[in-house]
């Protein structure tokens, strides 16, 4: 199987390259070679460089190739889907892309998401730009028989990156016993996956013609709370966690200029479960077993391996101390609107 990876160096897609390799696949990799530091390429991998948001720059890329399988982490809108079909058609065996389990219907309706809950999202771009990305997807399989399959991540990590708001900030903040704002009372249940879970169902997707024109989410199993995790995070720096709670709502007030906040307001807020069925009847060995209190582990390992890596960003901080302060005043404001008691 030769297969190419547009990406191949970040948190999940690294992951992906790895296990391919381990499987015997014949590995390729495009992107712009910016990334590569922190998680270097597996020997053996054909590289590619180019800009994938220059549509001249990618033709002359894949100039003469054809490959058994394309997987693209690095597809966002549309116009993105409609560029990569037009390329590809008839190059290629398969296109996996790689879209969102943030499109799913919000707020949540029903528990746990299948892959045929409703699309739809309207608090967050990110979101809707997948989902338009997806109908592009589809269409081009069902009028021209472009063999797209569509793969749903949900949250994510490896033991370089943790899936924290405000990452390794975020980590240190409670690893030094810093307020940290939870958004709403933190019992929302969410599920995080370990990227070497998420590889081996997507790899034992590359390949499967019975996976064109289908769509999957591929996720781990555990079910945690919020405070759950920043707990867990607690407990393995020996620290205890000071875990302030305050309305989503108010994020995007509080902290406009801040990546996290339209990303909890429309997805990390919501209580997101899935049910894991179709991808363990596509890939039967497809089969989870980093829980978060090991990923845990790995990151407080790589934190004390790597200190010039994970160190805080003082403008992330800022940001961080800038919630904990609106949970102050939001609470004394509360307070001075209690009645007076008698």
């Amino acid at each position: 199987m030769k297969v190419l990876y547009i990406g191949g160096t970040g948190t999940i897609s690294s992951a992906c390259v790895a296990e391919s390799v381990r499987r015997g696949l014949d590995v390729h990799v495009l992107n712009r070679g910016h990334t590569a530091r922190r998680r270097p390429l597996p020997g053996g991998v054909t590289t590619l460089t180019a800009d994938v948001r220059d549509p001249d720059a990618l033709r002359r890329a894949l100039a003469g190739t054809t490959y058994d399988c394309v997987v693209d982490f690095l597809g966002y809108t549309a116009e993105d889907a409609a560029t990569r079909v037009d390329l590809l058609d008839g190059r290629i065996g398969q296109y996996v892309y790689i879209s969102s389990a943030s499109v799913y219907h919000k707020p949540v309706r029903r528990a746990p998401f299948t892959e045929s809950t409703t699309r739809r999202n309207p608090y967050l771009a990110y979101a809707r730009d997948k989902i338009a990305a997806e109908d592009v997807l589809r269409r081009a399989y069902e009028e021209r028989d472009f063999p797209a399959t569509i793969v749903r991540p949900s949250h994510t990590y490896d033991d370089a990156h943790p899936p924290l708001p405000g990452e390794w900030t975020a980590w240190d903040r409670i690893a030094r016993g810093d307020e940290i704002v939870v958004p709403g009372d933190g019992t929302s249940l969410w599920t995080l996956t370990h990227a070497d879970d998420f590889a081996g169902g997507l790899v034992g997707l590359i390949g499967a013609w019975q996976a064109i024109g289908e769509d999957f989410h591929i996720t781990s199993d555990e079910a945690l709370t919020w405070n759950e995790i920043y707990e867990v995070v607690a407990r393995t720096a020996g620290a205890t966690a000071r875990l302030l709670h305050l309305p989503a709502e108010f994020l995007p007030r509080i902290a406009p200029d801040w990546f996290w906040s339209d990303l909890i307001v429309g997805d990390l807020q919501h209580t997101a479960l899935f049910d894991t069925t179709k991808i363990r009847r596509f890939v039967p060995s497809f089969r989870p077993v980093v829980t978060w209190a090991e990923g845990a582990g790995r990151l407080h390992a790589r934190r004390s391996a790597h200190p010039e890596e994970t160190r805080p960003d003082a403008g992330t901080d800022a940001v961080l101390a800038r919630l904990a302060e609106g949970h102050r005043l939001a609470s004394a404001a509360v307070a001075q609107s209690a009645p007076a008691r008698r």
